[in-house]
């Protein structure tokens, strides 16, 4: 064996790669096994520490993870001596929270990545540049540098209001659905809090942000909070009018000591009437939209095909009359 091993390259190859892949198994693993054992760390330290339950929920573990890792990048450039604190930190907070990023530290890393960009697109297309054979003038390098650190610093600002949109627009085509299940559940002869427990667990493949609003909103009230600071929360965590006016009524159905079920319905019917009315104004607005590219492009290759045949008859006919030549 050890002869065949000694002559046979193949073999030695084949050994070789099994033992490369025995290697990247076990790190593998081992690595998986540490940063599940950080991640529960992580978990246990800020349940101790009295983090709120928007911090905890339902988010996956990586993304947990994520989010440590970029607070930590932002404490060690912190250390320099460099402030990353925004001056309008308080909106900021709110445009970011509305996005969903809800963690303490998203200010500093939301400040740290416009500032890595403003230096690192402008960087990168001037080492590109000078790397070419015919290296470009000052000028151009300048402008095009200059339009680089621009789209660095307005870039973060537009992807966070495109993400807190489209997750607005979920949570509004998703709660109608919601709040139909709530109703069903309290007119079943559950409290509002099991109602809304239940409706969290059952919607979080269909629609998984409003499963989250109203999983974090129950797991505070369980905690402790009074039910009118966790209808707060909730709302200010979603950024939508719509859930703004429900956390009002349930507030105000909690005070009053008015049926929940009454105000349930009525508003589960508001609701799907907006709904209804939000999809008839898209469905309005089609013809206008279709009409850009009616006109860009399909106007033109009409006029193109319906004035051909003259065209051709004035060269054949009209313009050798015009010339003498008829």
């Amino acid at each position: 064996m050890a002869e065949f091993l000694a002559t046979s390259d193949i073999a030695r190859i084949a050994i070789l790669m099994a033992i490369f892949a025995l290697v990247v198994i076990a790190a593998y693993l081992g690595l998986n096994a540490v940063s599940r054992r950080i991640a529960l760390r992580g978990e246990l330290a800020a349940l101790a520490g009295g983090v709120e339950a928007t911090e905890l929920s339902p988010g996956s573990v990586k993304m947990q993870e994520r989010v440590s890792a970029w607070a930590n990048l932002a404490d060690l450039v912190e250390r320099t001596g460099l402030n990353l604190t925004d001056t309008k930190s308080d909106r900021l907070r709110e445009q970011l929270v509305v996005a969903g990023f809800p963690s303490p530290a998203a200010p500093r890393i939301y400040t740290l990545v416009r500032l890595a960009l403003v230096i690192l697109l402008p960087l990168a297309y001037v080492v590109i540049a000078l790397m070419q054979p015919e290296p470009p003038s000052f000028i151009k390098l300048y402008l095009f540098g200059s339009l680089l650190a621009l789209l660095g610093l307005y870039f973060p600002n537009l992807y966070v209001r495109a993400r807190a949109d489209r997750r607005r627009e979920a949570i509004v085509n998703g709660f109608p659905d919601c709040l139909d299940l709530i109703l069903v559940c309290v007119e079943a002869g559950l409290g509002i809090e099991a109602a809304m427990d239940r409706v969290g667990r059952e919607m979080v493949h269909s629609h998984p942000l409003v499963a989250q609003l109203l999983s974090v909103a129950v797991l505070q009230m369980r905690a402790g909070a009074p039910r009118e600071e966790a209808y707060r929360r909730m709302a200010d965590l979603a950024g939508v009018d719509e859930i703004r006016s429900f956390t009002t009524l349930l507030v105000q159905s909690d005070k009053l000591g008015t049926s929940i079920a009454t105000t349930l319905r009525v508003y589960a019917s508001e609701m799907r009437e907006k709904r209804r009315m939000r999809a008839e104004e898209k469905a309005h607005r089609l013809p206008v939209l279709i009409s850009i590219p009616l006109v860009v492009f399909m106007l033109p290759t009409m006029i193109g095909v319906m004035m051909l045949p003259a065209s051709v008859r004035m060269v054949r006919e009209i313009f050798p009359m015009m010339t003498g030549g008829g």
